[in-house]
């Protein structure tokens, strides 16, 4: 390829507006990765946001690089990044689903334990 885009000028528009929203969201999980960094157990989480803001930062400087270059392997290179980014975030929604069955369960439990332990002794009025 020899440098002239094959994008139409529409499609170069939406990734440039695409790659701004993706440097955004970029920098904010960044930002707040390294806030859930400040406590020991909060760095579980903290690292693989600080990892899919830099995932997503660079997906959007390998869209830029292609449509400065029209050069393919940047074209790859940000769809392996994009991915990166999903793939992370899905691992991190199963654990979080899990964890909210895990504290439904816990709940019903202790609500099942504490009301067996009154014995159903209740007033009546």
């Amino acid at each position: 390829m020899n440098g002239t885009s094959t994008l139409t000028p529409m499609a170069q528009m939406t990734v440039n507006k695409m790659t701004g929203d993706m440097r955004f969201v970029g920098v904010f999980y960044i930002i707040m990765g390294a806030l859930y960094c400040l406590s020991i157990i909060g760095a579980v989480i903290g690292i693989p946001l600080i990892i899919c803001g830099l995932r997503i930062r660079e997906s959007a400087d390998a869209y830029n690089g292609y449509l400065g270059s029209n050069d393919v392997n940047m074209l790859e290179r940000a769809f392996e990044r994009q991915g990166s980014f999903f793939f992370i975030q899905k691992v991190l929604m199963i654990i979080g689903l899990v964890f909210i069955v895990l504290y439904i369960i816990f709940i019903i439990a202790f609500g099942a334990a504490i009301f067996s332990a009154m014995g159903g002794n209740y007033p009546s009025y």
